[in-house]
């Protein structure tokens, strides 16, 4: 009784300190399971914006010569409707997935930077609704999803329209990259121990994959972004050649993302794929290497296929043939899985419940999509279908086929853990087939309108061209569809009240969600697991009674932390323990303010955007300062003995870790650059340069100089603090602020005194930029160094709590590399190759 006394006082205090505030306070929650739902929920209110705009086109071309929408309106809707499904459905749908699902799988409490979780959400919701808006007002964009230059250029896009994309997209890839950190770190560091990465989860990988190949995959887009916004608002010549500039380099440095961003929708589907096939099979998955293998592979294979979306603009034959073969070598790795999944169900005993339905849907969609994939990837019959409708089917019969399909097996799969109650599998089936039937009709079709030479992006064609009856037939094939995805929400809807009570582990799967409460309580799992085996629920049974009787480990709660452990990347060993923040109102608070800065933008209300970059910061201060040693982070007070050390006692924890894969995201953006300086100083028609750099040499190197003393003079407090020395450390870090301070002021001076004719040279404008790249990160290692210092004053850093330089050091490394980089490949290569003729 005592006993049961206690574990009950035990849970309650859990739930105490885990839980979600009540009412309109629950918008500072920073759970994963709410964020992550948040996702999910708002993902598909997006969805279903982007398939009315679908309907809309579809009913434009339903018959010929028609007029329902003007060529403006139309040119709108299905630039909104790609954009709307890319960047605002099938990516933050697929990252709240794993938000929600990625701790439960892993057996951790939360994910490792829940407030982050948080402001990724908020600005993808800021960031939707400014795109949105556009349409709203009726200035939305109209260049196509992709916004080729100079198409979207301020001569040929003279209306707001392509800056409402180009700031609100940037807004969103916030979101995304915060994810793409977060689950990284998350999925590295903070598995249960045991769970050693042979025993992880299969759609562990494949989030994983999605997330890295985001922190390496998105950067292009956002540097290309800033560039064109700079382009229209400033009169940088980026992409104009009169100026020196390119309009093919907006294509390189989109599909350098965009050819990515298919595999990062495609890659999490497939893992909901791998995930369910063994549980409805009664077997583990067949070749559970070799399909890790392959996810590597296709995460490797992805980035270098751009070139495939660009075979008819004149590049080189031995560069078309390369990235073909590139474009058909990826198909290998895929077809690793398809075979591992199609030899589980050969060997096992399939039970075809209602997400195996969808399952069976997307193999034979997904399958045809790739073989469509592989005719594109041959360069003749690519100049044949370029930009007919042809191109657009094979697009749909990929994303939809391989993304929607497994999303609704995964949603039809994990509903039960979400709700208790159990899907109906009379509406689900009406629903599944209703969408299958529709999308085949609307899609298989389009293959050969395009094959008969109907060009994507018209909006009306005239009769007899042999194109009537397949376009009416794809527009009555997109209201079947569109039936299925009402009845659909329709079963959703009708279930959180009607659906059947779930039995504990309905599915009888393998993996450690199914041993939480359904729904999952805010802290997941009352004691957590240590992981002997790939399938923890197969191989022991009773694994759900003593997690629940508190038979696990982490079952102290009363020094009131969240609390969740922090392990070894390969081995699973438990390292430290990691204390999580709670609800806080700073990223809402900073999203909001990041979104007046946006819209200050989209006004040209530069003052006030700088008044919202001011007001941004004011939260994102105290957000960090409630860090590491902080009392309101983790009180300073003795643990008992024996217990492992918390992260901030550590010198390297997951939050050092955080900013090394957040330097990776930024170096990919650097690198971009540098890609973007070298391909205008070799391919760009009209480029020029002046006999002699315009920039200070001398002074830069003197610049460089006080910033290389000041990394090292940090470096050094860092090293002391590691070695638990406190003797120097307090005026060491002033002094690094200081040298850096010195040297952040004559980089700016480089800056200013600089003769540089931005708005009609592309080659001072990219200088500009770095320039203004290197000032950006110098002052921003100034500034928390600063912090850094004033936290040793105040006992926050200190020898006992050594965490907060370690994480910090990186950054100044960073900083001081990138630096001489960019003295060595800006500057003084071109002084020493010439200026090409």
């Amino acid at each position: 009784m005592t006993n049961n006394q206690g574990q009950s006082k035990f849970v309650d205090e859990l739930q105490r300190v885990w839980a979600n505030p009540p009412g309109w306070r629950s918008l500072s929650a920073v759970n994963h399971s709410t964020i992550g739902l948040r996702f999910m929920v708002t993902g598909m209110i997006f969805f279903l914006i982007g398939g009315g705009l679908a309907m809309l086109v579809r009913t434009q071309l339903a018959l010929p010569e028609q007029d329902l929408i003007s060529a403006e309106l139309y040119n709108q809707y299905f630039t909104m409707h790609g954009t709307v499904m890319m960047f605002l459905f099938a990516i933050p749908v697929l990252e709240g997935l794993a938000i929600y699902m990625i701790p439960k799988l892993i057996g951790a409490r939360d994910l490792v930077f829940p407030r982050i979780s948080s402001l990724g959400y908020y600005c993808y919701l800021f960031g939707g609704i400014i795109i949105l808006s556009s349409l709203f007002l009726g200035v939305a964009p109209d260049s196509g999803w992709f916004m080729y230059t100079p198409l979207s250029s301020s001569t040929f896009s003279p209306g707001p329209g392509s800056d409402f994309w180009l700031l609100g997209i940037t807004f969103v890839e916030i979101s995304a990259m915060s994810a793409g950190i977060e689950l990284t770190v998350s999925i590295l560091r903070t598995r249960a121990p045991g769970m050693t990465l042979s025993k992880m989860p299969i759609f562990c990988w494949y989030i994983l994959a999605m997330s890295l190949m985001i922190v390496f995959g998105f950067p292009p887009l956002i540097l290309a972004s800033i560039l064109l916004e700079l382009e229209r608002a400033a009169g940088m010549p980026f992409f104009d050649v009169a100026g020196g500039g390119d309009p093919l380099l907006w294509q390189h440095l989109f599909w350098l993302f965009g050819h990515p961003e298919v595999y990062i929708i495609f890659l999490p589907a497939a893992g909901i794929v791998s995930t369910l096939i063994p549980v409805f099979s009664g077997r583990p998955l067949v070749g559970y290497r070799w399909i890790v293998l392959s996810i590597i592979l296709t995460g490797f294979i992805s980035f270098g296929l751009w070139v495939h979306h660009m075979f008819t603009v004149g590049i080189p034959q031995l560069a078309q043939a390369f990235f073909s073969v590139a474009s058909m070598m990826v198909a290998v790795p895929t077809a690793i899985q398809v075979f591992a999944w199609l030899a589980t169900l050969w060997t096992g005993k399939v039970v075809f419940r209602l997400p195996m339905l969808w399952i069976m849907g997307f193999l034979v969609i997904f399958v045809c999509g790739g073989l469509t994939g592989v005719m594109l990837a041959l360069v003749p019959f690519n100049w044949q279908v370029h930009d007919t409708h042809f191109v657009v089917a094979h697009m749909h019969y990929v994303l939809v086929g391989g993304m929607f399909f497994p999303l609704m097996a995964g949603l039809y799969y994990w509903l039960p853990l979400v709700s208790g109650r159990m899907p109906s599998e009379r509406m689900g089936q009406w629903g599944f087939w209703l969408t299958f039937v529709g999308f085949n009709t609307t899609f298989l079709l389009m293959h050969l309108t395009g094959l008969l030479g109907m060009p994507r992006r018209v909006y009306t064609y005239e009769a007899g061209l042999g194109w009537d009856w397949l376009n009416l037939l794809s527009s009555i094939g997109g209201f079947i569809m569109a039936a299925g995805v009402v009845m659909i929400l329709l079963d959703l809807l009708l279930h959180f009240h009607f659906g059947r009570k779930a039995s504990r582990n309905p599915w009888q799967a393998d993996t450690l969600e199914w041993t939480l409460h359904q729904p999952p309580a805010p802290y997941n799992f009352v004691s957590l697991p240590h992981i002997h085996s790939r399938h923890p629920l197969w191989d022991d049974p009773e694994l759900v009674d003593s997690l629940q009787a508190g038979e696990g480990s982490l079952t102290r709660i009363d020094h009131g932390r969240r609390e969740t452990w922090g392990t070894d990347a390969v081995t699973a060993e438990p390292r430290e323990i990691c204390h999580l923040p709670t609800n806080s109102w700073w990223p809402l608070l900073a999203s909001a303010a990041l979104a007046l800065v946006c819209i200050s933008l989209l006004l040209r209300w530069y003052s006030l955007a700088i008044v919202g970059v001011i007001l941004a910061a004011l939260p994102l201060f105290r957000w960090s300062w409630e860090n590491g040693g902080h009392p309101d982070a983790a009180a300073l007070r003795r643990e008992p003995e024996g217990e492992l050390p918390l992260e901030s006692r550590t010198t390297d924890g997951p939050g050092r870790w955080g900013m090394i894969f957040t330097l990776m995201a930024d170096g990919a953006l650097y690198l971009s650059l540098l890609f973007g300086w070298f391909y205008l100083w070799t391919a760009s028609p009209q480029w020029s340069a002046p006999d002699a750099g315009p920039l200070s040499i001398w002074g830069l190197v003197l610049s460089g100089i006080l910033l290389t003393l000041a990394s090292l003079r940090f470096h050094q407090q860092a090293q002391r603090l590691a070695r638990r020395e406190e003797t120097g450390v307090l005026s060491g870090l002033w002094q690094a602020t200081g040298l850096g301070a010195l040297h952040v002021l004559s980089l700016f001076a480089v800056l200013w005194l600089a003769p540089l004719a931005i708005t009609e040279s592309a080659h001072d404008a990219v200088l500009f930029f770095m320039l203004a790249f290197l000032l950006f990160h110098s002052a921003l290692a100034v500034v928390i160094t600063a912090l850094q210092a004033w936290r040793a004053q105040l006992g926050f850093v200190s020898a006992r709590l050594p965490y907060e330089p370690q994480v910090v050091w990186p950054f100044w490394l960073y900083t001081t590399g990138i630096f001489w980089v960019s003295l060595a490949l800006f500057v003084l290569l071109p002084m020493a190759w010439g200026t090409p003729s």
